[in-house]
């Protein structure tokens, strides 16, 4: 037996409990039904046994003594009262002490109605205080982000918030301050509290002392209805609760999820419900004439589409977007385009993701494995920037379990300072980098980092224990050259597992559902197909179609006649912004499916309403092939409607009949065509059990119902005191109803050797240039999209774009002093500040998308080459 096998036994008022090694005592006492008060205690932070709330009595060599049940792990053989006079009286103690400076304005603290606080004080606390003192008195509330407010009046020094920021997100941007009566919690003078997790430092504190703006005197618990749901900001699919109150969204709050996102959620995520109230959203169809916008019914709009579409080749059709929809949504667009029209050109990535075909058709790693791994491999985005809590994960398994991180990137990430070996390449040149690493000479000019260490790393583990983070890092160069990269990690590490970079709320179950050429629901290539998808499809595309990038290309050469796009802003989002515009302006028949106008939608000739996030009932898919609910908890705005059924009413239209009346049918449908689901019921998928999601395909040898650990309510305030979960579900909603519902895959992975599935390589490899830059552009959490920029409290966080270039380019270009730089590339020309980053190889220039503005997307064309700026002083 391992010692995490090991069980200890104890005796907690009088009740034999089992622990294991290492378990705090009052995380034992929990499972015993016994809880003991705390405040500074979070599971999921270090014990620091500050408040001195969880004093109780253990048995010792002297007798019975007072410890902190929160510090103390068990023993065998341990003897504990809680509930003794003398832990009693220690406890009101403290309490006493505590209440002595606190404000009493609960009648105006945020907190009220869900404040531990005040629940521990009724519980365990004294009926009156004896202080008749002044209360100390500071100048309230302190603004010290954007997004959260400091009452240092009723801050109980409880230690959480500084915990979190420097111990979980690695910023400690808030400490102490102080001695004695008038210790604090302070930010440093010169460093607001911009963290891109600040709220979770509001959800975890005890008491008002942080509250977050969006929030402030918005509701009480007894006002608030909720619903569970997963976060579709990015990829990663945190659990949270939709919290609302008369038909609107007030506050997401993180789930405990141990699979996933363990409690906390970034602020994009956490903030971004305002969008879905924003004055931008789309009340009813529409159509864009000459005279202007001119509003119209569903059976004018859908009537208008249906006969292009009668009139149109099948390969003049495309789809571009789709990746923020729901599993049901997609796989009803995808039936439409592909098992009805006929077309394959149908794309939910943006250009800014990877071939499907790493992705469908390699071996899927979860979260848990890539923490534990022997050895992770980096090759994606800044983590940090494009999957916040994927980062937090990687940063904490490397700070407390020693995860070995292999980083191969363009320069420095978030993730650097924890990684074993990083290694840097000039853009254009991660293969041959790659190939380096396994044995293969390389020019030294090219790459930076001691790729000796690199090789003895990857050398000493077995290749099985490996996990590969591969996504996209360079908008502006070729995708090949990452593909082909991540392509020879995997088919040489033989056994590794690969983990998905992708960005975009729901890409990864678009690609498994089929919304991206040359696939079909069910990780399968279009020619592979199957039997039960033939059955239930009218047809299929008689050859692969094009990507989102050869679609705008067809639509300059007049090949395309409809287009649909289904959430995608071209012109803000697409990396090419140029070539977007001029791609619309020559479709004849451009329909939007949108919540949001943006600058995309005023260039379709149709724009229809899609319901937006807790409007729906439906499923997501995260970055592990993790299936989970979406919560439904607003009526939908307006004359929205959900996607699918969109996509119902427009086949009726066209004398097609897909068949689907509700989600249910959606779902079951989806388990017969695709074998990648199949096993999975709906019954399954709605489980209480089931509350983190099931990861597809489906294994005998993993576990797949778990009941979430519950986090007692004083780790989660405001979860536990809201009493309404929802509405009732219909009988089209998800999750199901039933038992849990399980049967093994029969989804077998269509082997080989990835690299032989990817074009070649064979363009000119450039190094660097005597008077030229090689452009590398980066995405960002905050940039200017309609998602943020429509959610009042994110668009303020949004600065302008910067540049980096390293210590020689810096004197090349003659900056001194100023850092303000033009960029000229493709044509036009952008000004921005640049800063010097030491670790960009000379001859490299790496910029922020800038998303709406489009100005750093004009500097580039979608091209299979490395985009080159000159850059000069302003």
């Amino acid at each position: 037996m391992t010692d995490s096998e090991k069980k200890l036994k104890l005796t907690v008022n009088g009740k034999e409990v089992e622990s294991a090694p290492g378990e705090m005592l009052i995380a034992a006492a929990e499972k015993a039904g016994v809880l003991i008060p705390r405040f500074c205690y979070h599971p999921r932070l270090e014990p620091v046994g500050v408040c001195r709330m969880c004093l109780v009595e253990v048995k010792g060599p002297r007798g019975f003594t007072l410890q902190p049940a929160c510090y103390i792990a068990v023993a065998d053989g341990m003897e504990v009262v809680t509930d003794s006079d003398k832990a009693k009286k220690a406890q009101d103690g403290v309490l006493e002490f505590l209440l002595a400076n606190h404000p009493l304005d609960c009648p105006v603290c945020d907190k009220g109605g869900e404040c531990p606080l005040q629940d521990q004080t009724l519980t365990f606390g004294p009926s009156e205080s004896r202080f008749v003192e002044e209360k100390r008195h500071f100048e309230k509330p302190i603004a010290i982000s954007k997004l959260v407010y400091l009452d240092r009046e009723r801050c109980i020094q409880c230690d959480r918030c500084t915990r979190f920021a420097a111990d979980i997100a690695g910023e400690a941007l808030i400490d102490f301050e102080g001695r004695g009566g008038e210790l604090h919690i302070a930010t440093f003078p010169d460093k607001p509290f911009a963290s891109y997790f600040s709220g979770n430092t509001a959800q975890i504190c005890p008491v008002g002392a942080l509250t977050t703006t969006p929030y402030r005197f918005k509701a009480r618990p007894w006002d608030l209805e909720q619903v569970e749901s997963t976060c579709v900001s990015c990829a990663v699919g945190c659990q949270m609760v939709v919290q609302s109150s008369e038909n609107e969204i007030v506050r997401y709050l993180g789930i405990d999820s141990e699979a996933v996102n363990q409690s906390w959620l970034c602020d994009k995520g956490r903030f971004g419900f305002e969008s879905v109230s924003s004055a931008e959203r789309i009340p009813s169809p529409y159509f864009n004439e000459a005279s202007g916008m001119v509003e119209t019914g569903w059976s004018q709009a859908l009537d208008k589409i249906a006969k292009a579409l009668k009139s149109a080749e099948p390969e003049s059709v495309a789809v571009i977007g789709g990746s923020h929809m729901a599993n049901e949504d997609i796989y009803t667009w995808v039936k439409l385009a592909k098992g009805v029209i006929g077309t394959d050109s149908v794309d939910a990535q943006l250009d800014d993701g990877l071939d499907p075909k790493i992705v469908a058709l390699s071996d899927r790693a979860t979260i848990q494995e890539a923490t534990q791994a022997k050895l992770l491999i980096l090759m994606a985005g800044d983590l940090r920037e494009e999957l916040p809590i994927l980062f937090l994960r990687i940063r904490s398994a490397a700070k407390k379990a020693g995860l070995k991180i292999l980083e191969i990137s363009l320069s420095e990430t978030s993730l650097s300072e924890e990684a074993e070996v990083s290694l840097r390449y000039f853009p254009g040149h991660a293969e041959e980098l790659v190939n380096g690493l396994f044995g293969a000479e390389i020019d030294p000019q090219l790459f930076a980092g001691d790729l000796q260490a690199a090789r003895a790393l990857v050398s000493s583990v077995d290749p099985a224990s490996v996990v590969v983070v591969g996504g996209r890092e360079n908008l502006a160069d070729s995708s090949l050259d990452p593909e082909r990269a991540i392509a020879k990690l995997l088919d040489t590490l033989v056994g590794s597992k690969f983990l998905s970079g992708l960005r975009r709320g729901n890409v990864n179950g678009a690609i498994d559902l089929g919304m991206v050429p040359g696939f079909v629901p069910g990780r399968s290539q279009l020619q592979a197909g199957n039997e039960a998808l033939r059955a239930k499809w009218k047809t299929l595309p008689r050859k692969a179609g094009r990507n989102s990038k050869e679609i705008l290309e067809s639509a300059l050469k007049g090949e395309i006649k409809v287009l649909f796009l289904l959430g995608a802003d071209l012109i803000s989002d697409f990396s090419d912004s140029a070539l977007a515009e001029k791609a619309l302006s020559n479709i004849p028949m451009v329909v939007g499916i949108d919540t949001l106008t943006n600058r995309t939608t005023s260039h379709c000739s149709v724009v229809l309403p899609a319901t937006a996030f807790a409007e729906r009932h439906g499923s997501t898919t995260n970055i592990e092939g993790r299936v989970s609910t979406l919560g439904k908890k607003l009526v939908g705005f307006s004359l929205s409607r959900p996607e699918w059924m969109i996509a119902v009413e427009l086949a009726a239209y066209m004398g097609e009949d897909l068949g689907f009346e509700n989600l249910h049918d959606i779902w079951g449908e989806i388990q017969e065509v695709s074998q990648l689901h199949r096993g999975l019921s709906i019954a399954a998928l709605g489980a209480p059990g089931a509350k983190e999601g099931i990861v597809v395909p489906l294994s005998a040898s993993k576990v797949q119902i778990s009941t979430r650990r519950v986090l007692d309510p004083i780790a989660t305030p405001g979860i536990t005191s809201v009493g309404v979960s929802g509405p009732p579900s219909s009988s089209a909603a998800l999750p199901g109803e039933g038992d849990p519902v399980l049967s093994e895959s029969t989804y077998s992975p269509q082997r080989s050797k990835l690299l032989e599935l990817l074009a070649q390589n064979d363009r000119a490899k450039a190094g660097p240039e005597a008077d030229n830059f090689a452009l590398v552009v980066s995405k960002r959490l905050y940039d200017h999209g309609v998602e943020v920029m429509s959610a009042k409290h994110l668009s303020e966080l949004v600065a302008p774009s910067k540049g980096r270039v390293s210590p020689k380019g810096w004197g090349q270009i003659g900056l001194n002093g100023s850092g303000l730089t033009r960029l000229q590339g493709n044509g036009a020309s952008v000004e921005l500040e640049l800063v010097v980053d030491p670790s960009l190889l000379d001859g490299v220039v790496k910029v922020e998308f800038d998303g709406a503005l489009g100005e750093v997307s004009k500097l580039f064309g979608v091209d299979n080459s490395t985009s080159r700026v000159k850059m000069e002083k302003v």
